[in-house]
């Protein structure tokens, strides 16, 4: 049984026990979270249900695991021959969650 969802702009193909890394979400480690936007359901018989845009009473819950932060991403801007240059980077928030209960 798998679950299609959607958090942080991003569709996540899950399962029970899986740990994905998402968008950074509220709680600390050790909190439960429950994901209602999912896109489309897979039963154990293989039967899969999609919804429009969403499956109705659908819902993923899971349990957080930690809050850090991504490797740094370097952002460099340069014209070339006008002397221009410019450095910058950006680290991102991110949620490891361990997918527990598929409802739906």
């Amino acid at each position: 049984m798998y679950a299609i969802i959607l958090t942080g702009g991003k569709q996540y193909k899950v399962a029970k026990g899986d740990v994905i890394e998402v968008e950074k979400l509220a709680g600390e480690a050790g909190a439960e979270v429950t994901f209602d936007q999912v896109l489309a359901v897979a039963g154990e018989d293989g039967k899969l249900n999609v919804g429009t845009p969403r499956v109705e009473g659908a819902s993923v819950s899971g349990k957080v695991l930690d809050q850090f932060r991504a490797k740094k991403i370097v952002v460099f801007k340069m014209k070339r021959r006008k002397g221009y240059r410019r450095t910058h980077g950006h680290r991102q928030s991110l949620t490891r969650v361990e997918i527990g209960e598929i409802k739906g």
